[in-house]
């Protein structure tokens, strides 16, 4: 919606849910471009629930400086049960209201938005997302903040899995993030020659990996390479080991599990670039009276997408990325 005598005056951001490289340039990037409207700008610490806990601080051009390149978020984050009862959210607007802050930007994923999205229907709340996930599965962007990175994090592990495995002649099932989408198996098992990639997005079946695993031992490759998302139904990779190990026998098979350290380390210059884009719109949009959308960006241009689309589904993954992944096994 847009309200041509509405004028902010007050920003307050925040970052919510999982953590992802770039958010700290998104917020650089709202605090800076704030400053160019005159608009004061205060920072809540620990998400939703530093918003109903009162961790609320004024922030400046000072308190971002040197910031762009860290991994993480400096404003923290953090899950929120209470914010997701009615009670928690009327204590947050109240909060809000008391430090007369009339805008919020909140940089996160799809929880994030839901719980914004609620926030400015029940108490008038003008409300902007930034797109921030490793998992890029958010409609309304090409890609989300962090996901870059998380990618190229991803790669460089699995690049030096390779090398050992080609040494000593291993199979390696490698397991990367991805609870309900594939974005980054896919892709990290197109740029390092995965012998075969487990997606969320397509049923598995077992004795199908077998017997591509099989074949790729009759084509005599020294070595093997199988990236699993941890949201395959398979279970994930030790799941996946202990159901084929036994057809393996002759092989050291091997599981690592990536985890956490795709969420961490400096933002690459694509991530930094995307953050302070989105987070400099952010700001711009709700000074020229929007609310109650997500900001995002496709085929290099900024659009604007209502919240409750941004929230309705998960972005598809792109099938035709699988379908090469396929033919270059």
């Amino acid at each position: 919606m847009t309200d041509e005598l509405f004028k902010v005056k007050t920003i307050g951001v925040l970052t919510s849910g999982g953590d992802s490289p770039g958010m700290n340039a998104s917020i650089r990037a709202v605090v800076r471009t704030a400053e160019k409207f005159d608009i004061k700008v205060f920072g809540i610490k620990h998400g939703y629930f530093g918003l109903i806990n009162n961790e609320i601080v004024e922030i400046d051009t000072h308190d971002v400086s040197n910031i762009i390149q860290r991994g993480g978020t400096f404003l923290k984050s953090a899950r929120s049960d209470q914010f997701r009862t009615e009670e928690g959210r009327a204590k947050a607007a109240e909060n809000l209201k008391k430090y007369d802050i009339d805008a919020l930007i909140v940089i996160g994923g799809d929880g994030t938005f839901t719980g914004a999205n609620k926030l400015s229907k029940e108490h008038n709340i003008n409300v902007v997302g930034v797109p921030a996930t490793i998992d890029n599965d958010i409609i309304g962007t090409d890609e989300t903040i962090g996901y870059d990175t998380a990618l190229n994090t991803a790669l460089e592990a699995i690049d030096k899995i390779r090398d050992t495995a080609d040494a000593h002649e291993r199979m390696f099932l490698v397991e990367v993030m991805g609870r309900d989408t594939g974005f980054i198996a896919l892709e990290t098992s197109i740029a390092s020659g995965a012998e075969v990639a487990l997606l969320p997005e397509e049923l598995t079946h077992v004795d199908e990996v077998k017997k591509q695993l099989h074949d790729m031992l009759q084509a005599q490759r020294r070595s093997s390479l199988v990236v699993v998302a941890e949201g395959d139904e398979t279970g994930g990779a030790l799941k996946l080991a202990e159901k084929i190990k036994d057809d393996f026998a002759q092989y050291d098979l091997r599981v690592c599990i990536l985890g956490h350290t795709q969420r961490g380390g400096a933002p690459s210059a694509r991530d930094r670039v995307l953050a302070s884009r989105l987070g400099s719109a952010a700001v711009k949009v709700l000074n020229e009276g929007h609310s109650d959308i997500m900001v995002g960006v496709v085929n290099n241009s900024l659009k604007l997408t209502p919240m409750r689309v941004a929230i309705s589904k998960k972005k598809d993954i792109d099938h035709t990325l699988i379908d090469l992944a396929k033919t270059l096994r």
